[in-house]
Protein backbone atom coordinates (compact mmCIF):
# COMPACT_ATOMS: atom_id res chain seq x y z
CA UNK A 1 0.00 0.00 0.00
CA UNK A 2 1.28 3.41 -0.98
CA UNK A 3 1.76 6.04 2.27
CA UNK A 4 -0.92 8.07 2.74
CA UNK A 5 -0.44 11.70 2.87
CA UNK A 6 -1.73 13.96 4.87
CA UNK A 7 -4.27 15.33 1.99
CA UNK A 8 -5.29 11.85 1.93
CA UNK A 9 -6.21 11.87 5.46
CA UNK A 10 -7.72 15.39 5.31
CA UNK A 11 -10.15 14.21 1.90
CA UNK A 12 -11.00 10.75 3.91
CA UNK A 13 -12.03 13.62 6.96
CA UNK A 14 -14.38 15.30 4.66
CA UNK A 15 -16.12 12.42 3.67
CA UNK A 16 -16.59 11.22 6.80
CA UNK A 17 -17.85 14.93 7.90
CA UNK A 18 -20.66 14.66 4.99
CA UNK A 19 -21.57 11.72 5.93
CA UNK A 20 -22.03 12.20 9.82
CA UNK A 21 -21.13 15.64 10.74
CA UNK A 22 -17.41 17.37 12.49
CA UNK A 23 -18.49 14.48 15.46
CA UNK A 24 -17.45 11.38 12.72
CA UNK A 25 -14.11 13.23 12.23
CA UNK A 26 -12.17 11.25 14.77
CA UNK A 27 -8.72 9.55 14.38
CA UNK A 28 -9.82 5.38 14.44
CA UNK A 29 -12.63 6.02 11.96
CA UNK A 30 -10.96 7.85 9.51
CA UNK A 31 -8.19 5.40 9.95
CA UNK A 32 -10.18 2.43 9.15
CA UNK A 33 -11.62 4.24 5.98
CA UNK A 34 -8.12 5.12 4.56
CA UNK A 35 -7.25 0.86 5.70
CA UNK A 36 -4.59 2.75 8.11
CA UNK A 37 -3.19 2.83 11.59
CA UNK A 38 -3.47 5.14 14.06
CA UNK A 39 -0.01 5.62 13.85
CA UNK A 40 0.12 6.66 9.86
CA UNK A 41 -2.31 9.37 11.27
CA UNK A 42 0.42 10.74 13.97
CA UNK A 43 2.94 10.79 11.43
CA UNK A 44 0.76 13.78 9.76
CA UNK A 45 -1.26 15.49 12.50
CA UNK A 46 -0.38 16.23 16.23
CA UNK A 47 -4.06 15.56 16.94
CA UNK A 48 -7.69 15.16 15.96
CA UNK A 49 -8.28 19.02 15.87
CA UNK A 50 -5.14 19.51 13.26
CA UNK A 51 -7.10 17.06 11.13
CA UNK A 52 -10.57 19.00 11.55
CA UNK A 53 -8.54 21.84 10.64
CA UNK A 54 -6.84 20.12 6.99
CA UNK A 55 -10.38 19.19 6.48
CA UNK A 56 -11.92 22.67 6.35
CA UNK A 57 -8.94 24.25 4.69
CA UNK A 58 -9.09 21.36 2.25
CA UNK A 59 -12.83 22.47 1.18
CA UNK A 60 -11.69 26.08 1.33
CA UNK A 61 -8.94 25.38 -1.09
CA UNK A 62 -11.79 23.30 -3.10
CA UNK A 63 -13.75 26.16 -3.30
CA UNK A 64 -11.22 28.11 -4.65
CA UNK A 65 -10.09 25.65 -7.21
CA UNK A 66 -13.81 25.78 -8.33
CA UNK A 67 -13.80 29.59 -8.97
CA UNK A 68 -10.46 29.33 -11.00
CA UNK A 69 -11.75 27.21 -12.89
CA UNK A 70 -14.79 28.68 -13.52
CA UNK A 71 -12.93 32.00 -13.74
CA UNK A 72 -11.62 31.08 -17.32
CA UNK A 73 -15.13 30.62 -19.17
CA UNK A 74 -15.53 34.44 -20.42
CA UNK A 75 -19.64 34.34 -20.52
CA UNK A 76 -20.87 35.53 -17.10
CA UNK A 77 -24.17 33.09 -18.16
CA UNK A 78 -22.51 30.11 -19.00
CA UNK A 79 -19.99 30.59 -15.79
CA UNK A 80 -23.10 30.78 -13.53
CA UNK A 81 -25.05 27.27 -15.42
CA UNK A 82 -21.66 26.05 -15.14
CA UNK A 83 -21.49 26.74 -11.44
CA UNK A 84 -25.16 25.80 -11.04
CA UNK A 85 -24.74 22.21 -12.60
CA UNK A 86 -21.89 21.79 -10.71
CA UNK A 87 -23.34 22.68 -7.07
CA UNK A 88 -26.40 20.94 -7.64
CA UNK A 89 -24.62 17.85 -9.53
CA UNK A 90 -21.92 17.15 -6.27
CA UNK A 91 -24.16 16.13 -3.22
CA UNK A 92 -20.80 15.64 -0.81
CA UNK A 93 -20.63 19.50 -1.30
CA UNK A 94 -23.74 20.06 -0.22
CA UNK A 95 -23.38 17.68 2.85
CA UNK A 96 -20.24 19.30 3.89
CA UNK A 97 -21.93 22.55 3.49
CA UNK A 98 -24.86 21.23 5.77
CA UNK A 99 -22.66 19.59 8.31
CA UNK A 100 -20.42 22.43 8.83
CA UNK A 101 -23.70 25.09 9.20
CA UNK A 102 -24.80 22.25 11.91
CA UNK A 103 -21.58 22.84 13.64
CA UNK A 104 -21.15 26.05 13.73
CA UNK A 105 -20.84 26.21 17.81
CA UNK A 106 -16.83 25.48 16.77
CA UNK A 107 -15.38 28.92 16.60
CA UNK A 108 -12.99 26.77 13.99
CA UNK A 109 -16.03 25.35 12.12
CA UNK A 110 -18.18 28.75 11.61
CA UNK A 111 -15.17 31.10 11.12
CA UNK A 112 -14.53 28.58 7.94
CA UNK A 113 -18.60 28.02 7.00
CA UNK A 114 -18.63 31.61 7.26
CA UNK A 115 -15.21 32.48 4.82
CA UNK A 116 -16.37 30.15 2.28
CA UNK A 117 -20.15 31.19 2.03
CA UNK A 118 -18.80 34.81 1.26
CA UNK A 119 -16.51 34.11 -1.10
CA UNK A 120 -19.01 31.63 -2.71
CA UNK A 121 -21.63 34.69 -2.78
CA UNK A 122 -18.83 37.18 -3.68
CA UNK A 123 -18.24 34.92 -6.53
CA UNK A 124 -21.61 34.75 -7.96
CA UNK A 125 -22.78 38.53 -7.25
CA UNK A 126 -19.49 39.34 -9.37
CA UNK A 127 -20.64 37.00 -12.30
CA UNK A 128 -24.13 38.47 -12.15
CA UNK A 129 -23.21 42.25 -12.43
CA UNK A 130 -20.63 41.10 -15.65
CA UNK A 131 -23.90 39.71 -16.82
CA UNK A 132 -25.47 43.41 -16.35
CA UNK A 133 -27.51 43.40 -13.08
CA UNK A 134 -27.01 46.28 -11.03
CA UNK A 135 -24.71 45.57 -7.61
CA UNK A 136 -27.79 45.59 -5.51
CA UNK A 137 -30.41 43.01 -6.99
CA UNK A 138 -26.93 40.84 -7.69
CA UNK A 139 -26.47 40.65 -4.45
CA UNK A 140 -29.85 39.59 -3.77
CA UNK A 141 -29.98 37.26 -6.28
CA UNK A 142 -26.79 35.54 -5.15
CA UNK A 143 -27.78 35.27 -1.68
CA UNK A 144 -31.33 33.58 -3.07
CA UNK A 145 -29.83 31.28 -5.02
CA UNK A 146 -27.13 29.94 -2.55
CA UNK A 147 -30.10 29.68 -0.11
CA UNK A 148 -31.64 27.86 -2.82
CA UNK A 149 -29.06 25.23 -3.12
CA UNK A 150 -28.19 24.71 0.79
CA UNK A 151 -31.84 25.00 1.32
CA UNK A 152 -32.40 22.23 -0.72
CA UNK A 153 -29.56 20.28 0.72
CA UNK A 154 -31.14 20.17 3.79
CA UNK A 155 -35.06 19.36 2.35
CA UNK A 156 -33.02 16.20 0.70
CA UNK A 157 -31.21 15.26 3.83
CA UNK A 158 -34.33 15.40 5.87
CA UNK A 159 -36.08 13.22 2.58
CA UNK A 160 -38.51 16.17 2.26
CA UNK A 161 -37.60 16.46 -1.56
CA UNK A 162 -37.23 13.56 -3.97
CA UNK A 163 -36.78 15.44 -6.72
CA UNK A 164 -32.38 15.88 -7.35
CA UNK A 165 -31.13 19.05 -6.87
CA UNK A 166 -30.58 19.84 -10.59
CA UNK A 167 -34.19 19.38 -11.33
CA UNK A 168 -34.39 22.96 -10.35
CA UNK A 169 -31.38 24.66 -11.76
CA UNK A 170 -33.43 26.61 -14.69
CA UNK A 171 -35.77 28.10 -12.33
CA UNK A 172 -33.18 28.57 -10.15
CA UNK A 173 -31.03 30.37 -13.06
CA UNK A 174 -34.40 32.14 -13.62
CA UNK A 175 -34.94 33.37 -10.17
CA UNK A 176 -31.48 34.95 -10.90
CA UNK A 177 -32.68 37.25 -13.46
CA UNK A 178 -30.36 34.99 -16.27
CA UNK A 179 -33.95 33.16 -17.77
CA UNK A 180 -33.66 31.52 -20.65
CA UNK A 181 -30.21 31.25 -20.59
Amino acid sequence: MARLSAEDWATAALEALAEGGLAAVAVEPVAVRLGATKGSFYWHFANRRALVEAALTRWEAGTEEIIAGLSEIPDPVLRMRTLLEFAFGDPVDSKIAFQLISAADDPLVAETARRVSARRLEFMQAVLEEAGQPPELARGRAVVGYSVYLGMASLHRVGAVDEPIGAFMDLALSEMGLAGS
